[in-house]
Formats: C-alpha cells, structure tokens, sequence
C-alpha cells in the first residue's frame, strides 16, 4: 500500500523538526582557523594581572604563509586600545593584551588578510568577573510598576484559540497553532503548542524568542517526554506565515523595534511583549491538562533576556533557564564598559537622553534579575560579541536564587547543542518529584 499524502507529510515535517536545530547549532568553519587562546586557564586573571594571548593562523592544522596579521585590543566592544601588525612564526605568535585594574574583561581580535579575503579570530580574558556590579539604577516603583501592568493587562479576557496542526502531529503529540489576547483587546500573542496526545496533567515549559521577526515550530521532542511545551512569537502575528511576511516585517514595520518608545516606559515596545510572557503563563494554567506546579522558561539572547525577566514576574514558574542573556545593563556604556544589546546607549546609538535612560531601567535585565526566587541554568562564551559578558555578570551576580553558571569560553553568539540540551534538562529533570 502506498502512503497517503496525510502520512508523508507527517514524516517530512518530523524529519524537518528532528535537523533543524541540528543545523542551527552548527558552528561555521572557515578555511582559514584564526585562534585566539588567553594563556591562563578558565581565561581569568586577577585585576592587574597582564592578560597574554596566543595566536595561531592555520590551514588545515599546518601554518599559513604570506598572510598579512594584524591585531586589535581592548575592552571589549569598546574602541580599541591598541592595534598594529602581528609577526607569526610557523603561523603562531604570544602578544602581550594588557590589563584592568578593575572586574571586566579585554578582548584581542585578530584580523587574518589571506588571498584577498579576510579571516577573523577573538579570544577574551576575564578580570575576576564574578566581582563584575552593574550599573543599571534601580528604580524604586519597580515591582510596584509591573504588577500594575499585569493587573490591568489581565482585565482583558485570554480568548484563547486552538487549531489542531495534523501535519505537525504524531501519534503521540498534538501541535496546535494557539493565540491568546495580551494587554488590549484585540492584541494578541500567538505560538506553536506541543501536548501529550494520552489523557493526564502534565509539567508546562514556555519557550520565548531571540531576536527578529520569524516563523516557529513546535517542540514535539519535549513533549514526547511528557511535557506541555509553548513557543510563543512576541509580534502580534501568526507563527506560522509564509516566511516572505517575516522578512518583509523584518525590513519594514517592525525593524528596530527595540527602540520603539523608548521615550515613555508605558509606550515602550517590550512593555506589550514582557506581558504576553505572563499571559503566556495564564494561558498554559489555563489548559485542563496543566499540572499547574511544574512551570519553566527558557530561551537565548532576547529569549534568555525573557526567560529571567518572566521568571522574575510571574510567581507559579518554578525554574528558568536562560542561554546569553540579552538587554542587561543598558547603562555600561554611560559608564565607560559595554552594555548589553542592544547596545542602546552605545555612543553610535544617539539614543542617551534621561527619559531612555529612565526607561529603560525599567526593562533591564539586571533589575529583575535582583527579584529572581527560583533556580536558574545560564550558559554563555567570554567572545559572545552581541551580549557582552562584562553586562550578563552584571546580571548573574546579583542574583540570589539557586544558580549554575556553564561558561563555554570559545562561543561568541552561538551555542553548542549540548546547551540547549543542558537548559531544557534543567527543566524538565527538576519537575521529577
């Protein structure tokens, strides 16, 4: 008997869902290896220590020839502190970095000129960054500000819509595309549901997004392992769109929405989108097949952001997981050392004026940070180059819940697989009773 169309359809779609984020975690390789290796171990040193970097400019394991190097040095995502030509020989070289008189960290860059194309590599030593204090200000209606919001945001009725996804399905998992409302009526918050298809209650996990404007898909893994698992988009739009709408969105009416009203703390963007994280939680509770005390959270960059910002609001998540954090300590650059993205108050940004500023202390993530009460896993690299690590510390050290901190010192903004396998595992392993 042939396959029907209905069953052949099921099974690309899981094959598709079982590689993607396979090839998403994969780690790009060039031809030519640029190796950037601070000479302590872990890349930490004392506060005026001289940080010491080695250089190898590879092919294939064996030393480049006639390739022109050079170096950058300095804070890291700052201007430069010194630069110049780098000498190799057989393709390595140790130069002196410098050092901080204070917690923080320094990055070496070097930039690889190799018939005609350009080859970069970056390593990043660390100057006692668990000492590392933000500089984010707190406000003192913090808290008193949010729980208004999410008082009123709950005065709109969830409305909440399922759609059964066959093609995404199996015999095990039911995936619905879902929408609930959020902070007005008529706004809403949309995502991928993934459901144990046997009868019972079950522990939930909210999956919230990085960066952009995308389609998602649904995790059937997890809910194979007999969880409830809800990835939800923060635009207001359907998950599941043709994917030229994203781009034209991401081109159009939503680029740079992270500084859309940035002026007025009520009428900045990430207001509606930390909301829908907590509506999110409403609607998951709201199932019948909720368990309703095993709730976590997790994502990378912005989504790492939200998971800790979520886990900081929404008092039934019992665990968080958050892969390098984004939009902590907006104020690092007012004070001479890198914030975190995106990077608003970077001198290129033109956005300081004390009404930015004030908001957005009201949406960094080292200020909720300082409220978490529940166990968290985070994971980041010392060369990640879009959340800088000087601004997740800040963050992380704050933090007075159980934590683990799994540093892979190599990644810049990429991740390893065992990662988001380790952040899921933090998860689901702690609802086991």
């Amino acid at each position: 008997m042939l396959p029907t169309p209905l069953l052949v359809r099921r099974v690309v779609t899981l094959l598709v869902l079982l590689i993607a984020p396979a090839l998403h975690a994969q780690v790009n390789r060039t031809l030519i290896e640029v190796s950037v290796t601070p000479d302590h171990p872990g890349w930490v040193y004392k506060p005026g220590e001289k940080a010491r970097f080695n250089v190898a400019v590879l092919r294939a394991g064996y030393p480049v020839e006639g390739a022109a190097v050079r170096y950058e040095v300095g804070p890291e995502m700052m201007d430069p502190a010194a630069s110049g030509p780098l000498q190799l020989k057989e393709g390595r070289a140790t130069i002196d970095g410098g050092t901080l008189r204070e917690p923080g960290f320094i990055r070496m860059q070097v930039i690889v000129d190799y018939q005609g194309k350009e080859y970069r590599g970056a390593g990043t030593a660390g100057f006692s960054p668990e000492s590392i204090q933000p500089t984010a200000v707190l406000p003192d209606d913090f808290m008193a500000f949010w729980e208004q919001a999410i008082q009123q945001a709950r005065e709109v009725p969830l409305d909440a819509k399922m759609t059964l996804l066959p093609e995404y399905s199996t015999v095990d998992v039911n995936v619905y595309h879902v929408s609930f409302q959020n902070d007005r009526r008529g706004g809403r918050i949309y995502g991928m549901l993934s459901m144990p298809a046997a009868p019972g209650r079950y522990p939930m996990v909210l999956q919230v997004p990085g960066a952009g404007v995308r389609p998602y898909s649904p995790n059937v893994g997890v809910a194979q392992r007999g969880v409830i698992h809800l990835a939800i988009g923060i635009h207001g739009i359907p998950v599941n769109l043709d994917p030229q709408v994203y781009r034209d969105l991401a081109g159009g009416a939503v680029a740079s929405y992270w500084t859309f009203g940035l002026d007025r703390r009520d009428a900045y963007y990430y207001k509606r989108v930390i909301l829908g994280a907590v509506r999110a939680g409403d609607f998951l509770n709201s199932l019948p097949e909720a368990d309703g005390s095993h709730y976590g959270v997790y994502g990378g960059s912005q989504g790492g952001a939200l998971s800790i910002i979520t886990a900081a609001l929404d008092p039934r998540i019992t665990r968080l997981s958050a892969i390098h954090p984004a939009m902590a300590d907006h104020e690092g650059y007012l004070h001479g050392r890198a914030g975190g993205w995106p990077h608003l108050f970077a001198p290129r940004n033109h956005q300081n004026t004390p009404e930015k500023v004030e908001t957005a202390r009201y949406y960094d993530v080292v200020n909720f940070a300082r409220h978490l009460r529940v166990p968290g896993y985070y994971t980041w690299g010392f060369n990640d180059n879009v959340c800088p690590p000087t601004s997740m510390y800040a963050a992380y050290n704050v933090i007075e819940a159980p934590k683990q901190l799994v540093v892979l010192h190599e990644t810049a903004h990429w991740t390893y697989p065992e990662q988001w396998e380790a952040a899921l595992d933090h998860l689901i392993e702690g609802f086991t009773p």
